[in-house]
């Protein structure tokens, strides 16, 4: 392996809810990296989330699962290559179960630089923002 590759493992309360989700967003699951414990999320092709049952992620880790969906500990962002695709994967999201967060402030500070972005919460409480930036050099 030349590349350099990202995995998220995020907890999930019921994987096959979790896995339908991100499925409906476009991205793939990789059987090969999956069983009744865990799904590997392709989200491209050097971006991977991994789906780990409760049950399964402290054999990860010896600190306590938090409660993501009264409090938040990350933000995940990915960059898309148009403001179009921004919208398709916010709107995918909200039709397989997410909660849009609006935040009309933001969203007037993101405008003046030319960003494009929007914020779904996941059925486990994860915060995706996905965003398009008008740059110059894009």
């Amino acid at each position: 392996m030349s590349s350099k590759m990202i995995f998220i493992n995020l907890p999930v309360a019921d994987l096959g809810r979790s896995k339908a989700f991100y499925e409906a967003l476009g991205w793939k699951v990789n059987q090969e990296f999956s069983d009744d414990n865990a799904a590997c999320i392709v989200v491209d092709d050097n971006i991977c989330v991994m789906l780990l049952t409760r049950g399964f992620f402290p054999t990860f880790s010896k600190r306590p699962i938090a409660d993501t969906v009264s409090t938040i500990g990350a933000l995940y962002t990915v960059a898309l290559p148009s403001a179009q695709a921004v919208d398709e994967l916010a709107e995918a999201a909200m039709r397989a179960g997410a909660t849009e967060e609006v935040n009309e402030e933001r969203r007037a500070q993101e405008q003046l630089v030319g960003l494009h972005g929007r914020t779904f919460i996941d059925p486990d409480g994860y915060q995706w923002e996905p965003f398009w930036m008008d740059y110059p050099g894009a």
